[in-house]
Parts: structure tokens; C-alpha cells; sequence
């Protein structure tokens, strides 16, 4: 393993067959010393593709990190066709704070490809759409849902494109949401460039969940060997994930504490109680009805709640 600083990545030059650590000096902290990155490369034997994996984009999104590490270790790099560039931790400030926000309170996933001379978070997030995501050819960006919340193992694709259609039911979900790539998001800056890339949503923030790192894991091995970067028989699950054509968080009107009824994967109907609000004192302040039919993608798990706070995110599924 190699454990040396580098600030550009030169596939050419790395010996073919191996693993190799890097810290890839992004950005310059306060005291002039470099903000570096974790950058493992596995360098195959053979051409072929370069798949890109990311993960803590949001600092508090962990679940993707030990899902690079399975990966690496299930990949021989002197049986591997093109190339693996896994990046653990994009956001290095928010990981280090273990805060989802960098340290000016950006998100880096609504502000890509930054700007070469804007501020600090636009500098950083322009310097990896410029330095890293161009080597890739394929991307897979690892969160998690954000403080507060929890998710389902869902993924954010365009169904309506055949490789990241493919891409996104090779990772085994529960749900699918139709989602064309937005201006801001990483995904949709690789998308830009002609990168296929899909979101997935593994889980829960600031944890370890050993079912969604395997999942995880599988859905990504599943990539590489549809691309003929290994070797192997892709998993199938023998459940279909729900394919949702839209979907859209539902927000209090009222502060107070707030209860949520659905679990997550669940169906609602429209005009189902899905959550009821109390002040202080116990008494009901409000209650909460499902608008449509729909699907719970993801819901709060905390009960202090403010005017505008999030209730639960419903997919609303394809009609079949």
C-alpha cells in the first residue's frame, strides 16, 4: 500500500494489478497545511471502465464508507478489467466535525461544480468536479438521510436512461425514485458530462448498518461485474423495488412534537393520518394526513418540531 500526498491522479503511471492509498491534497486549511482526501485506487490488469465511488459528501453520512471498504476488499486487482477510484470521505471538514454541512453551513450536494475563485465551500467543491470526477466513466454516490431522519434503501436514478436504469436495480432497493439529475448535485454535474451516475440512499446518518453496507456492496460488485470489470454472477433479489415517478417531503405547519405514524416501505392512502403534532402541554395541536396515494421513502424520527419541519418523504409510485 502507498500512503503518499499526491494533487492529480495519473492512471498511466501506477503499476497494474494494485491497491493503492493516497491522500489527494484538495485545499488549504487555516494554517496553510493541506485538507487531503482518502483516495484508494485499484488499478486492474486489463482495460476497461472506470467506476467512481463516493461517499460522506455529507459528513454525518457514514453507512458509504465501510460499503468502499467491502468493495475493496471483495475486488483482486490482478484479476480486475479498467479501474476502481473510491473516495470514503469527500466532505473531510464536516466528517471531522461530524456535521452534514461544510464549515461555511453549504451544502457541497446543492452547490456543484463550484466555482474556481468563489468561497471556500465553492472552491472545494470545484476542485473535485475538476481534479476527480473527470477520471470516472461510471459513478456511484453513497449517502445516507441527514440528522434527525431515517431512510429506506432507496436509490435516485434516471429510469429513463438504459445504463442508469440498470445501474440502479442492480443495487437490490426497496424503492426507486425517478429522478433526472438536478443543477447542484454531484450526480447531476457527472451527468453533465456524460458520466452515468446514480444516488444511492443507504440508511441511517452517524452509524454503521451492517444490512445496508452489504447491500450496498452487492448493488456496487453487481455494477463492475455487469461491466465486465470482474468476474462473478450478479445478485438478484426476489422482491421488485417500487419505482416511484416523483416523490416529495411533507412539512408541519404548526412547531410542537411530532409523531409519525408510518414505518418506512410502508403504503399510505389518501387522507390516512400520518403524523400528530402536540404543543408542550400534550394537547393536540395538529394532525397530518396522507395528501395521495404514495409510498414512505423516509420520515423524521425526532419529535421537536418547528413550523416548516419535515414530517415524512412519500413517493408516489408508478402507474402499473
Amino acid at each position: 500500500m502507498i500512503h503518499s500526498h499526491i494533487k492529480k491522479i495519473d492512471l498511466d503511471i501506477l503499476g497494474k494489478g494494485k491497491i493503492y492509498h493516497f491522500w489527494f491534497d484538495l485545499v488549504s486549511g487555516p494554517f496553510g497545511e493541506y485538507i487531503s482526501l482518502p483516495l484508494i485506487i485499484a488499478k486492474g490488469v486489463e482495460p476497461g471502465p472506470t467506476l467512481g465511488l463516493t461517499a460522506a459528501i455529507h459528513g454525518n453520512e457514514l453507512n458509504g464508507i465501510p460499503v468502499i471498504h467491502k468493495v475493496l476488499k471483495n475486488i483482486d486487482p490482478k484479476a480486475l478489467k479498467g479501474n476502481i477510484i473510491a473516495i470514503p470521505v469527500v466532505n473531510i471538514p464536516s466528517f471531522q466535525r461530524k456535521k452534514r454541512r461544510f464549515i461555511d453551513g453549504t451544502d457541497l450536494n446543492h452547490i456543484m461544480p463550484g466555482k474556481k475563485n468563489g468561497n471556500v465551500s465553492q472552491v472545494y467543491a470545484y476542485r473535485f468536479t475538476e481534479l476527480i470526477l473527470p477520471h470516472f466513466d461510471y459513478l456511484v454516490d453513497l449517502h445516507t438521510a441527514s440528522f434527525g431522519r431515517v431512510n429506506s434503501y432507496y436509490v435516485r436514478a434516471d429510469m429513463k436512461q438504459d445504463t442508469t436504469r440498470k445501474m440502479a436495480l442492480f443495487q437490490g432497493p426497496q424503492i426507486i425514485v425517478h429522478n433526472p439529475p438536478s443543477d447542484g448535485t454531484l450526480r447531476g454535474v457527472a451527468a453533465e458530462r456524460n458520466i452515468p451516475a446514480i444516488t444511492v440512499e443507504a440508511g441511517n446518518p452517524n452509524t454503521f448498518q451492517r444490512g445496508m453496507i452489504k447491500d450496498g456492496s452487492e448493488g456496487i460488485m453487481n455494477i463492475a461485474i455487469d461491466l465486465g470489470m470482474i468476474s462473478g454472477n450478479i445478485i438478484e433479489e426476489d422482491v421488485e423495488p417500487i419505482i416511484c415517478n416523483s416523490s416529495y417531503w411533507i412539512y408541519t405547519e404548526h412547531g410542537g412534537l411530532l409523531t409519525v405514524y408510518p414505518r418506512l416501505v410502508d403504503r399510505v392512502m389518501k387522507n390516512d393520518l400520518i403524523a400528530k403534532q402536540h404543543n408542550i402541554f400534550g394537547d393536540t395541536k395538529q394532525e397530518y394526513h396522507a395528501p395521495e396515494d404514495g409510498v414512505i421513502i423516509g420520515k423524521s424520527v425526532s419529535p421537536v418540531n418547528q413550523t416548516g419541519g419535515r414530517i415524512l418523504h412519500l413517493g408516489i409510485p408508478a402507474q402499473t
